[in-house]
This record gives structure tokens, C-alpha cells and sequence, in this order.
């Protein structure tokens, strides 16, 4: 449930915040905060929310300087792409965490002997709806930023430091990544499951 799932997710802060308090170094920057996601082999729920934190952090940061972001920043048209780009990359990463964690909550199919576990399947579907219902607002906040990155004024503009987001634009703009219509595929999917559950008896 939405309340479960945002308990889990203090827990995780506050625990972040411990962690934070062995180091001197003080996280300040986009940059910074980043540097801080990682991706595990096998990814549990504390890892995603985790990254999800993380991720949050650099979303709402300020840039640093554009001497350190870790390559040549050759002019201010450059340095506005940079910008537009990594708000982008940012959201498309925060979509793919959403999705991941859900996907940990979430039960493909229903079956009928699933009726006696009714409450923790519902409990765990909500969970993971409310992560793919999160991850439909990241996804419209990635296409903000897509729509600044893609201007006509970048015409022939192309940070080759970060192919990975120029590509990750041109997939956007030539539609082969559209995370609306799968997430919307998995919300629906999702609801009709809860609704399937709910109309079960615990009979088995």
C-alpha cells in the first residue's frame, strides 16, 4: 500500500543520513549526488530506494561549477545542453528504479489458488502500482527535458562526453523509448489483477 511503501522509504532516508555522518565530505551538488547511484547484480528493495534517494537528491541540487563536471565545457550553448541532458537523464533513471522496485512487489498473473494469500498479494500490488503510477510522473518531467535538450537552437550540438544521454534523446525523439506506453500497460494490468483478487474468496 501507498502508506507501506512511503514508511519504506523513511526508513531508508534516515538510515541514509547515518551513513552520511561517518564521512566530512559534505554531498552538495548534482554531480556529486549521482555519483552516489549504482546499480547491483541483484537488485533488492532497500538498493532501489536507495538509488531512488540518491537520484532525488541530484534531481532537486544545484550544478556545479561547469570546470568539474568531469569533461571540457567549451561554451555557455554547451553547458545549457549539459544541463537539459542530465535533468533528462536524471528522470529516465528515477523511472527505471520505480519500475524496478515494483516489479519486485508485483505478481504477473493471478491464479485461483492465489485466494488465501489475498491480502498480501493486494498489500503488494498496491506497492507496486504506486511505484508505476511514480514512475508516469517521472516520465512527463523526462519529456520536459527532452523537449529543452532536443531545441533547434542544439541543431548539430552534440556532447560526445555523454553519448549514452544523447542517445537516450534521440531514442525519445524517434520513439523507440516510450515509457508512457508501457507503464501504462502495467498499470492497467495491475488493476485488473486487484480488481480479480478482490472479487476471490479465501476458500483454498
Amino acid at each position: 500500500m501507498k502508506k507501506t511503501f512511503i514508511t519504506l522509504l523513511f526508513v531508508l532516508v534516515f538510515s541514509t543520513f547515518h551513513v552520511n555522518d561517518a564521512h566530512s565530505y559534505m554531498t552538495k551538488y548534482k554531480e556529486e549526488y549521482y555519483r552516489l547511484y549504482h546499480i547491483h547484480y541483484i537488485q533488492y528493495p532497500d538498493d532501489c530506494m536507495e538509488n531512488i534517494y540518491w537520484l532525488e537528491k541530484a534531481a532537486r541540487a544545484d550544478f556545479c561549477n561547469p570546470r568539474y563536471v568531469g569533461f571540457l565545457i567549451k561554451d555557455e550553448k554547451e553547458w545549457e545542453k549539459y544541463r537539459y541532458l542530465f535533468m533528462m537523464h536524471i528522470n529516465l533513471k528515477l523511472i527505471e528504479q520505480h519500475l524496478r522496485l515494483g516489479s519486485i512487489y508485483d505478481k504477473q498473473v493471478i491464479y485461483f489458488y492465489d485466494s488465501p494469500f489475498k491480502k498480501q498479494i493486494l498489500e503488494n500490488l498496491e506497492i507496486s502500482l504506486q511505484c508505476y503510477k511514480t514512475a508516469l510522473v517521472y516520465w512527463d518531467e523526462a519529456k520536459v527535458w527532452y523537449e529543452k535538450a532536443n531545441g533547434s537552437s542544439f541543431n548539430f550540438l552534440y556532447i560526445t562526453a555523454k553519448q549514452e544521454w544523447e542517445d537516450e534523446r534521440e531514442r525519445i525523439q524517434n520513439g523507440k523509448l516510450n515509457y508512457e506506453r508501457t507503464i501504462k500497460r502495467e498499470i492497467s494490468r495491475i488493476e485488473k489483477n486487484i480488481e480479480q483478487l478482490n472479487q476471490m474468496s479465501e476458500k483454498y
